[in-house]
């Protein structure tokens, strides 16, 4: 429970909902035709963003209408492109309070609120009846979880048989002390990096079998480059962007998560998996 409260405080930002709107303004976009697209550079909390996103969701197989579980949904970015985009219906669960409260406002801004549903929850006790869900996944979620094969033992339990399971986590793909802080975690205490060896285990003993493993360095260091290069000729970031989540050391954060990733210690990394 003390490690649940330790992640839920890294990521609780405390008048969240009030920023975004205010940032929403300042870009100029007026909340009576906000659209998912446009929040895409707040809500979508992992490498690479909305690209990352879509190239994710092209390796899943989906067809409309089916029914996703969004682990760690956050502001729900992620929920919103599969309900927009795809046509699917999604539940996200999230442990941090504050993210599922703004993830329902802001669905219910962009008149998605009869596709997607949230719930705060753990995601080592989901509180759904066994075989509810068509298909899960999971974005940047797994660095801060130590318990992955409960966890995704818990997943299994929730999909109908030949379900797919897609994960686009950070993993560690080198040997070497990691920089702290990082967008995840303030230490190395509540921070849980494995290999993409170690999760394609977890996941077979599970009961899933392994269809898909794609390391996505290269495309994370373009990404870097290109919003280095965006925020130099600006002077800065935009109003509406993800250091609204992380806080005045977000700069920092992604600093050493650059230098993580450039010293091969790291790799978003993604992994697909069938029930079987």
């Amino acid at each position: 429970m003390e490690l649940e409260q330790s992640v839920a405080r890294h990521y609780t930002h405390g008048s969240l909902e009030a920023a975004v709107f205010q940032a929403v303004a300042a870009s100029g976009i007026g909340l009576d035709r906000l659209t998912p697209a446009d929040l895409a550079p707040v809500d979508e909390f992992h490498i690479g963003g909305r690209q990352a996103t879509i190239d994710f969701a092209a390796q899943l197989d989906l067809r409309p209408d089916m029914h996703l579980l969004d682990i760690g949904c956050g502001l729900g970015g992620a929920s919103r492109y599969f309900a927009h985009d795809r046509g699917c219906r999604v539940t996200g669960i999230d442990l941090t309070e504050e993210f599922v409260r703004v993830a329902e406002t802001l669905s219910r801004r962009v008149g998605l609120a009869d596709r997607v549903a949230y719930r705060q929850a753990n995601a080592l006790a989901l509180p759904f009846p066994a075989g509810s869900f068509d298909g899960a996944y999971m974005l940047h979620v797994g660095m801060n979880i130590d318990a992955k094969a409960a966890m995704f033992a818990e997943i299994r339990r929730l999909l109908k048989p030949g379900a797919v399971f897609g994960i686009y986590d950070v993993m560690r793909t080198g040997d070497g002390a990691l920089t702290f802080p990082v967008p995840w975690a303030a230490t190395g205490e509540t921070s849980f990096l494995e290999t993409p060896a170690g999760y394609r285990r977890l996941l077979e003993g599970a009961g899933f079998v392994v269809r898909m493993e794609r390391g996505r360095r290269d495309f994370a260091i373009k990404f870097f480059a290109q919003m280095r290069a965006h925020a130099g000729q600006s002077g800065g970031p935009p109003p509406l962007g993800l250091h609204i989540l992380m806080g005045g050391d977000g700069p920092q954060k992604v600093a050493n998560m650059i230098d993580n990733l450039q010293r091969g210690l790291i790799a978003p990394t993604e992994i697909v998996g069938q029930a079987a």
